[in-house]
């Protein structure tokens, strides 16, 4: 009965069968006789249906919200139950790129999550080299990572999206007013990295000989550091996700190269023998999102 309650759940908050079944990977009448099936196991009648449409009857609003409470409480049961008899459960290690912000990644562990509830998603935060560096060491399982050189067979290469290059300044700073900017025209104000301090000359030759950033470059750890530094006008930084902010004190500004665009490419990664379902599940997932 919890399955069906949990496609029950997903049919109410997204108001479609269709995008229901999308969600739970069935087909729709699987998903409309599942439903059924809870009705007749419960005896009352939970959606009213119409053609392409339906609504809740009494009875089902009242179920809706009860069952929330039941299966958040059901799956909270099942991890203290890991942690009393000693098991911590599966684990999915996946590499992101410092500073990432777009929403695909977390819309995909979000989505993974109501599939496999028992897997947790551990992300560890790095650079470039340095995520690359743990796939090839098995220790870790997916990298989401932009792609800097040519892929290799050794690896599983997924092109998820291809993107434009934008900088995060200051909404303070004059520069904020223009849509695009040329990477020339930055070279008076510093360029900050999100970067270990085992990554900086490797991130710095990038910057500075892959890409044509000719700015002063300053390296910090930490995510907060970097804003904090752009939001007082000290700096500027490069975009990792969509290219768009969620505040009001910085502006994302496309940045261009002799008048084009610079075009960066994001791709899931994993080692060609990784025979784990877990892992192909969460990168078709995560495909979906871009």
């Amino acid at each position: 009965m919890l399955k069906q309650i949990r496609y029950f759940q997903t049919v109410v908050r997204l108001g479609s069968f269709t995008a229901a079944a999308e969600e739970h990977f069935i087909s729709q009448s699987a998903i409309s006789q599942q439903i059924k099936a809870l009705e007749t196991e419960l005896g009352v009648t939970l959606l009213k249906r119409k053609k392409r449409s339906f609504t809740l009857t009494q009875a089902g609003e009242y179920f809706y919200k009860k069952s929330l409470v039941l299966v958040a409480d059901y799956d909270n049961i099942l991890r203290e139950l890991q942690k009393v008899s000693g098991n911590s459960g599966e684990y999915l290690r996946v590499g992101l790129l410092k500073g990432y912000s777009g929403k695909e990644f977390n819309s995909a562990v979000s989505e993974f999550t109501v599939k496999f509830p028992d897997v947790t998603v551990k992300v560890i935060h790095g650079n470039h080299d340095m995520l690359y560096a743990l796939l090839r060491s098995g220790d870790i399982d997916i990298v989401l990572n932009d792609q800097r050189r040519a892929f290799s067979d050794e690896y599983i290469n997924i092109l998820l999206d291809i993107r434009e290059y934008y900088v995060e300044i200051s909404s303070n700073n004059p520069i904020a007013q223009l849509k695009e900017v040329e990477i020339g025209d930055l070279k008076n104000i510093p360029l900050i990295l999100l970067s270990s301090p085992d990554q900086q000359e490797t991130e710095r030759s990038f910057y500075t000989n892959d890409l044509g950033f000719k700015s002063e470059i300053y390296f910090t750890e930490y995510i907060d550091d970097a804003l904090m530094q752009i939001i007082q006008g000290k700096g500027y930084m490069p975009m990792e996700g969509s290219g768009e902010t969620v505040q009001t004190t910085t502006k994302a500004v496309k940045l261009l190269r002799n008048g084009k665009p610079i075009i960066r490419r994001y791709c899931a990664f994993m080692k060609a023998d990784n025979s784990s379902k877990h892992t192909n599940e969460f990168i078709e997932i995560l495909k979906k999102q871009f």
